[in-house]
């Protein structure tokens, strides 16, 4: 008998540790890689073209990389569901491999894509390997319920079975047991499209900052390794203006799309640290970002409602503001605070941000000055951001908006004290700014404080050739927090609803409180549910008489010393890699 085999790539764009396209080849006469693309879904989703020109360059590394191992890659146009039954039968398929995917609709899709497979008489075969961990296992281990805080998270990883070690590469000594029937026609039937041709105009794009593909990302996980190794040290490093740029070793997009196994990085990592560092233990910080990139798609897994805030069982119902022109200035960089403005700058130019960043601007959207859904946020994210992925990007926004897994709302980023100490001479401000290029270092975190002489100096009026800031920082956080501090206190009376140990009564610093930072737990005990419901949207903060923790100068002080710590001790760095 015959097996004709069909891998079909969704993530997972590469041929190293891919154990489903391994089980694929296994006894295969033919085998045919396919990605389905959509094209209605290129022209109407929310995603940016830095997002598209990414996933087009990783496919054609892919079909560059199978062409060395006389195979191709297949990408075809339609949905999934129309697409199968069809191949099934004009290729006589006997087999279906993909590699598993734990998010709510890709689990959906599957089981439909299942059953049509099941009607036609293929076989099909899923492996996890996107992840370190297989989510229902974890959330077996727990229970049947999906462990909502980081420390639970590490006591259940630590009770599991260890890492798998990657899977064999796909090279020719496998691909060449099996063929790939191939028409001269391939690229016309079969090949990958152009940004053009899925309708986007490239006129006046700029090269890529982050270039697509498994090449790539292996080339630079090896400059990663190599850049540890030069300093031999796994610390996390110390922030500085040239942090915030794109590194040629940053992997955090490869890791999204699957160009880089993740279990390839953590191998490559655990075995470079026991050669550095022989018999030391193996520090969390050095996995710190991959776990907590576990940790989000384990508690999104069986949550359909993860994006979003109504109907989400771990989410706080907060009553946010509805004020699209706000969303539009922060958006487009227009908010009058040129840190917050640089990094939505890099984000639309570049398609990535340093993790800290995006902490920034989060929390300037959301509880610190805007007070605006998270779920905004998350939508330009989910454009723009090259990293995103719908577990993780949802996860991080919930987190930062302290409506989920981190509820000291009284710990607040300044616009102009955060980026002063980060940026301190404003190099890069002036990089995504050149209109602020003429500011001394002085100004240049708060222009609309300089002299009129310097303005004029500086060539840029505020008000007139850059905007004056849209909000009081000091007023617009003192209001927030009073907010959050209202809304928490409502759910900590909730029955069966133990989230607070105590509300800090006064808030003096970033990182100070009336206990000194004890008053809340990092993470919070979300038990079975969040109390939803219209009575949450009821309630109406008043201000108190306190004074905002971060001054509206952002001039710097042992409290906000103290803040920097925190930023970087507590915060997830889901994108530092």
């Amino acid at each position: 008998m015959v097996i004709n085999s069909i891998h079909w790539f969704r993530k997972g764009l590469r041929l190293h540790d891919n154990p489903s396209l391994g089980a694929s080849l296994l006894g295969a006469d033919t085998v045919r890689c396919v990605y389905i693309l959509d094209p209605w879904f290129a022209g109407s989703s929310n995603v940016g073209i830095h997002r598209w020109r990414f996933l087009l360059q990783s496919l054609q590394d892919l079909d560059s990389s199978l062409r060395k191992h006389n195979s191709r890659l297949f990408v075809i146009r339609g949905q999934p569901t129309d697409v199968f039954p069809r191949l099934f039968e004009e290729w006589n398929i006997s087999h279906l491999s993909y590699e598993y995917d734990s998010e709510p609709f890709g689990k959906e899709r599957d089981a439909a894509i299942k059953k049509l497979a099941r009607k036609a008489g293929v076989e099909v075969t899923a492996h996890v390997s996107h992840t370190l961990y297989d989510p229902d296992k974890i959330i077996e281990l727990n229970g049947g319920q999906s462990p909502l805080t980081y420390k639970r998270f590490q006591t259940l990883i630590g009770r599991m079975d260890s890492v798998e070690v990657p899977a064999e590469s796909v090279g020719a000594d496998v691909m060449g047991k099996c063929r790939t029937p191939m028409s001269e026609d391939h690229d016309d039937k079969f090949g990958v499209p152009s940004l053009e041709e899925l309708g986007f105009d490239t006129e006046g794009l700029s090269s890529a900052v982050w270039p697509g593909g498994e090449t790539e990302a292996l080339a630079r996980l090896e400059r990663h390794l190599e850049r540890k190794a030069s300093v031999a040290n796994f610390e996390r490093p110390r922030m500085n203006a040239n942090s915030l740029l794109a590194s040629p070793t940053g992997l955090s997009p490869y890791l999204r799309f699957g160009c880089l196994s993740c279990r390839l990085f953590y191998f490559k990592l655990t075995n470079f640290y026991r050669k550095v560092k022989k018999n030391s233990p193996l520090p969390l910080l050095l996995y710190g970002q991959l776990v907590w990139r576990e940790f989000f798609y384990t508690a999104a897994t069986n949550n359909p409602c993860f994006d979003k805030m109504e109907s989400n069982p771990v989410c706080v119902q907060i009553p946010w503001d509805l004020n699209p022109e706000a969303l539009a200035k922060w958006a487009e960089g227009r908010t009058g605070f040129p840190w917050i403005d640089a990094i939505m700058t890099q984000l639309r130019q570049e398609g990535w941000i340093h993790h800290l960043a995006r902490h920034a601007v989060a929390c300037f959207l959301t509880r610190g000055d805007l007070w605006i859904s998270w779920e905004e946020g998350m939508k330009v994210f989910e454009e723009l951001l090259l990293d995103a992925d719908w577990s993780v990007n949802a996860g991080s926004w919930m987190w930062l908006s302290c409506s989920s897994f981190f509820q000291q709302f009284f710990h607040c980023y300044c616009p102009v004290g955060f980026g002063r100490r980060t940026d301190p001479n404003g190099d890069y401000i002036r990089h995504y700014l050149p209109i602020l290029s003429g500011f001394p270092a002085k100004y240049i975190h708060e222009p609309w404080s300089a002299p009129e002489s310097v303005q004029a100096a500086a060539r840029c009026v505020i008000g007139v050739h850059y905007p004056k800031p849209m909000v009081n920082h000091a007023d617009a956080s003192r209001l927030n927090i009073e907010r959050m501090k209202q809304i928490y206190q409502q759910l900590s009376c909730c029955r069966g609803f133990g989230l607070l140990v105590s509300v800090p009564t006064t808030c003096h610093g970033a990182g100070k409180t009336s206990s000194d930072g004890a008053g809340f737990p990092v993470e919070a005990t979300l038990g079975a549910a969040a109390p939803s419901g219209p009575g949450l949207h009821r309630i109406s903060p008043s201000v108190g008489k306190r004074r905002n923790e971060d001054s509206a100068d952002g001039k710097s002080s042992k409290v906000q010393r103290r803040s920097a710590h925190w930023e970087e001790r507590v915060q997830p760095a889901l994108n530092g890699l």
